[in-house]
């Protein structure tokens, strides 16, 4: 039996060599995770194939369709059409407590990945940006102690959300306009810039950045990809459209492919759109916290 010296400098090993996790930062060492580990380890099959499927499709194939599964009807119509993967969205709490713990039970019921987001519950309230990469690195610890590659993916409400909470961390602080509410929330000036300036921030902690738009919009989406790219050039991407083309993860017709072929080739690796989704509803009906990715 290893002693958790040698079981932490086999990790530590690992963690530098597998191109798995070539780019990716811990605030933690491994001997914490070993510490922490136990006998929770290997006991997650599903999870742990699901992450590795997932992990070749988005490095295999040139894009990675998806539907967003909203009942469970909507993911047995999806599995059944040919989707490779399913997106489930909800919502749940921003704390890093819950992030561990979340991260936890998502993995244990058979999730490839984990998606969090950088508001609170409601969509326009953005928390810290220090407070978010704590949440990632709650998350990747999580998968950590449990032995499995599952994937972290951050998404920034800072393109539309203009609060929030507090004024603690200095990367915040240029978009401040000097305004509170009269609940203490400070108000920011929200838009693409505020959004990839988080993208940028959260890269090092997450194997996937999200983008999500309410319409198709290749402009901001190459936008957005370059300047990450610019700095992290192998970082995953996921772009997200409430309001999608018809039958998005088969489309009927030309425009739909080929905005999903130009969606890939400028990086956007994983594409998702919500099942049923109404494009008379707003954009922002679905900014979930937290969701999981079925391979």
């Amino acid at each position: 039996m290893c002693t958790i010296a040698e079981q932490a400098a086999l990790l530590q090993r690992e963690w530098e060599t597998d191109p798995r996790w070539a780019g990716i930062a811990r605030d933690y060492t491994a001997q914490d995770v070993i510490r922490l580990r136990g006998r929770a380890a290997g006991e997650h099959s599903p999870a742990h194939r699901g992450a590795h499927r997932l992990w070749d499709l988005l490095h295999r194939q040139d894009a990675l369709p998806t539907l967003g599964a909203l009942v469970g009807d909507d993911a047995v119509q999806a599995a059944r059409a040919g989707s490779q993967a399913i997106y489930l969205p909800g919502w749940q709490t921003a704390g890093v407590v819950d992030a561990f713990e979340l991260t936890t039970a998502m993995i244990e019921a058979g999730a490839a990945g984990v998606r969090l987001e950088d508001q609170l519950p409601g969509g326009q309230v953005l928390v810290p940006t220090g407070q978010h990469i704590e949440t990632l690195t709650a998350a990747r610890l999580a998968a950590d102690v449990l032995g499995v590659p599952s994937l972290v993916i951050a998404r920034s409400g800072a393109r539309t959300a203009s609060l929030l909470t507090s004024d603690v961390d200095d990367r915040d602080h240029e978009f401040l306009t000097g305004e509170r509410t009269p609940d203490g929330f400070h108000r920011v000036e929200p838009g693409l810039y505020a959004h990839v300036t988080r993208g940028l921030a959260f890269a090092p902690y997450a194997d996937m950045l999200w983008l999500e738009t309410p319409a198709p919009d290749l402009a901001v989406a190459r936008a957005f990809a370059d300047i990450i790219r610019s700095q992290f050039p192998d970082k995953l991407l996921a772009y997200s459209c409430p309001r999608p083309f018809t039958s998005w993860a088969h489309p009927a017709d030309a425009s739909a492919a080929k905005f999903q072929r130009e969606l890939a080739a400028i990086g956007y690796h994983f594409q998702s759109a919500i099942a049923g989704e109404s494009t008379s509803e707003p954009a922002d009906r679905f900014p979930h916290d937290a969701a999981p990715a079925y391979a």
